[in-house]
């Protein structure tokens, strides 16, 4: 007997990470005495986008990357970072995410849903980054009353897209590998994790040369909506 392994990215796909993230950027600026604008935050999160892409190629350690974007944010407002612990700010910083999840508009309804309508379905997240980040938004959120096990990068010491990270959900989960669908926003962690792993893939929220990423990451679905992403996984449910 095999179930419907649904492995759900976290962020931007059913919770809002940009929005945990300003409300937390916003409180550790204030607290270091620094003055809060929108710019600042784009500036964040720019940064913080370029050193992930450092990290999941190998290229930068996560304690590096955590350094970094705060150095790289701090000196842009004008501040002088010699004498700062940058990692206790960022430890900061993950702490205010923690507690400040934001859900996706309608992420626990859809997630309702499917618990109600297809059969033998178990919904799990796969994410890259910090354990107690990603537990915390889950715990605050209400969204762990909906899901069977969470598989952090940070727990498991791999991250997305490696392939020993999917070996070790799968061997977690202990089913066949047709019953899990990868689900996410990421064409560089989860539909690349999905294709080196051979697994069916959805992308959620799809942009940019849609069809040409299908082909180069051999993409299965894609749904621009949860409306759409529940109809997908009634179909495939049918199927598989």
């Amino acid at each position: 007997f095999m179930h419907h392994n649904l492995l759900f990215d976290l962020d931007q796909t059913l919770l809002d990470f940009h929005g945990s993230e300003h409300i937390a950027l916003k409180m550790i600026m204030e607290r270091n005495h620094l003055v809060f604008k929108e710019e600042y935050y784009h500036f964040f999160k720019q940064v913080n986008k370029s050193l992930w892409l450092e990290f999941e190629k190998g290229n930068i350690s996560k304690n590096e990357l955590f350094e970094r974007r705060f150095k790289r944010l701090f000196e842009e407002c004008g501040c002088d970072t010699d004498g700062i612990n940058l990692l206790n700010i960022n430890s900061d910083f993950i702490d205010c995410m923690s507690q400040n999840g934001v859900l996706m508009t309608g992420a626990l309804e859809f997630l309702q849903k499917i618990i109600d309508n297809v059969p033998d379905t178990r919904i799990y997240i796969i994410t890259n980054g910090v354990t107690r980040n990603a537990m915390g938004r889950i715990a605050s959120t209400g969204l762990k009353n909906y899901i069977s096990n969470v598989f952090v990068s940070d727990s498991i010491g791999v991250s997305k897209p490696a392939r020993s990270y999917f070996d070790a959900v799968k061997n977690s989960i202990s089913e066949p590998d047709e019953s899990y669908p990868v689900i996410g926003d990421s064409l560089s962690s989860d539909m690349l994790g999905a294709k080196n792993s051979n697994l069916a893939s959805c992308w959620f929220m799809p942009e940019g040369d849609i069809e040409e990423k299908m082909k180069e990451y051999e993409i299965n679905y894609i749904a621009s909506s949860f409306g759409e992403l529940y109809e997908i996984i009634r179909e495939w449910a049918l199927v598989s």
